[in-house]
């Protein structure tokens, strides 16, 4: 029986996938096996020994001590691409909002409650609709820097309202590229996209090497009048560096789903209250991948989507598994071969994985480890930490 202990109202869908009969699953589960979260903050908390894993029914996982958790052999799950399409379609409201005072014709038509006559109502906005006037998209160049899950949609989008689309991202993954249009053209640096683009949008996680991605030093090569759409994450952006680009008028608009108080009150800015993943399909699209990802770890040891380890997995053999990351070091495998081998237990299937630091590994065995061959693998040097499954 695994123990989930939920944080954050997670969708039923998502929690629905753990049966009854394998897993007990809430907010007040003891000794858990893994968490589910969404943007609970677990930096400073207490870690239980019993915890193997954490999934983020998300893309982001700020709000997790990633290393901390991988110098305790715990798994740390994401979402990628779970929640693309919310994020893809409010980039588009984005870039409309940021063309169009869309917002501002509104709230003038909201201004003038109390106009009873339809057709005195009727001169006034013909007369003033001019204020909100703005410009269209289509024939308009749309650069993304970033091609994931959610960048790749985002291009391929803004290739199918009529922009032209070039992209940037040193890390596109094969399967991104399988993804991607090949009428996306591929830029060799973030300076070179920037001075073609119209409409320059973010799509990378936010770690140690995209904070301030956007400085002064990018938005001095950007196309003059150029709008910044920034949808990924707040880190990724110096906003001092945005507003003073925006006060030369080298950026004519910013749009982002981070608000910031010195963001307030400009009309050069639109500011949304970070809904790019709120709608119901993402939050349940988002919990039904974290559920099944832990499953599968869980039960089979694979890993998907880790953000600490790396993708892992096995189809069952047969036999008995065991699985144990350690240390990215020379003969430690060779140790654990070793115990089963001078205890004469054969290795069906193997397979060995590494990701900077950390290594992890599944062994499919003809025989079960007794509880003396798992103590003294448990007790090699580098061994992080061990399971039998």
């Amino acid at each position: 029986m695994f123990n989930i202990k939920t944080y954050n109202n997670i969708s039923t869908l998502g929690l629905g996938r753990f049966e009854a009969e394998r897993y007990r699953v809430g907010d007040e589960v003891a000794d858990p096996h893994a968490y589910i979260l969404r943007s609970h903050k677990l930096h400073g908390e207490p870690v239980p020994d019993s915890l193997l894993a954490v999934a983020r029914a998300g893309a982001g996982y700020n709000n997790i001590p990633v290393d901390d958790y991988s110098h305790k052999g715990i798994v740390v799950f994401n979402t990628p691409g779970a929640n693309a399409n919310a994020v893809k379609e409010l980039v588009v409201v984005g870039m409309i909002a940021g063309s169009r005072d869309i917002f501002g014709g509104m709230q003038y038509v909201q201004s003038l409650h109390g106009v009873d006559d339809p057709a005195e109502m009727s001169v006034i906005l013909e007369k003033e609709k001019k204020r909100f006037a703005g410009q269209e998209i289509a024939g308009k160049t749309l650069g993304v820097i970033g091609l994931g899950a959610i960048g790749s949609m985002v291009a391929n989008m803004g290739l199918e309202l009529g922009m032209r689309v070039v992209g940037f991202d040193p890390a596109l993954s094969v399967e991104a590229a399988w993804r991607l249009s090949s009428r996306v053209e591929r830029m060799d640096s973030i300076g070179a996209l920037c001075a073609e683009v119209d409409f320059l949008s973010l799509h990378v996680p936010a770690n140690e090497h995209t904070r301030h991605l956007i400085d002064e030093k990018v938005l001095a090569k950007i196309k003059p009048g150029s709008k910044l759409l920034n949808f990924a994450r707040e880190q990724v952006v110096d906003t001092a560096a945005v507003i003073a680009a925006l006060d030369a008028g080298r950026l004519s608009r910013f749009i982002t789903d981070f608000p910031r108080p010195e963001l307030f009150g400009r009309d050069d800015v639109v500011l949304m209250p970070h809904i790019g993943a709120s709608t119901a399909e993402a939050e349940e699209n988002c919990a039904i991948m974290a559920a099944d990802q832990l499953k599968d770890f869980l039960v089979n040891g694979n890993v998907i989507n880790s953000v600490n380890f790396p993708m892992t997995r096995m189809a069952r053999n047969g036999g008995y598994r065991i699985t144990f990351c350690n240390d990215n070091v020379p003969a430690v495998l060779g140790s654990v071969l070793n115990v089963l081998s001078s205890r004469g237990i054969n290795v069906i299937d193997l397979v060995n994985k590494s990701r900077g630091d950390m290594a992890y590994n599944i062994l499919d065995l003809e025989t079960e480890p007794g509880p003396d061959a798992v103590a003294e693998m448990c007790a090699i040097d580098g061994v992080i930490h061990l399971r039998t499954l």
